[in-house]
């Protein structure tokens, strides 16, 4: 997909789609999540999504990102998401399969310490 064409569907998208929890995309969002200790659904521009990776990155732990952006289905996985947390905006970070919030929650996690325990660092 273009860069016209990605700026077009963010300006004028439609309604969304009821989302499908028991689909196959719904499915393969659940098995991201817990296909690693931590994941984060991302957009590439998202200065939030930069302060979430930047955390996990001050104390050297590798994460998986998923890029929504550079995805066709991102807007689809954005919805499910939303089904599963609540919460509709990225980032969303999972610590072993937990959602622990937005990029200021695990800023805030990190510079308290908290994150390192979390991930047993500490």
């Amino acid at each position: 997909m273009s860069l016209l064409q990605r700026i077009w569907r963010i300006l004028f998208r439609g309604p969304v789609e009821p989302v499908d929890m028991n689909g196959e995309l719904a499915q393969s969002v659940k098995k991201m999540i817990s296909a690693d200790k931590v994941v984060i659904f991302s957009k590439t521009y998202c200065p939030y999504c930069n302060m979430a990776k930047e955390a996990f990155d001050k104390i050297k732990f590798k994460y998986t990102a998923v890029e929504l952006d550079k995805r066709d289905d991102g807007d689809q996985i954005q919805a499910i998401l939303g089904e599963i947390t609540g919460a509709t905006t990225v980032p969303r970070v999972f610590l072993e399969g937990e959602c622990i919030g937005g990029g200021t929650d695990v800023k805030a996690l990190q510079e308290s310490g908290e994150l390192s325990k979390r991930l047993g660092l500490a």
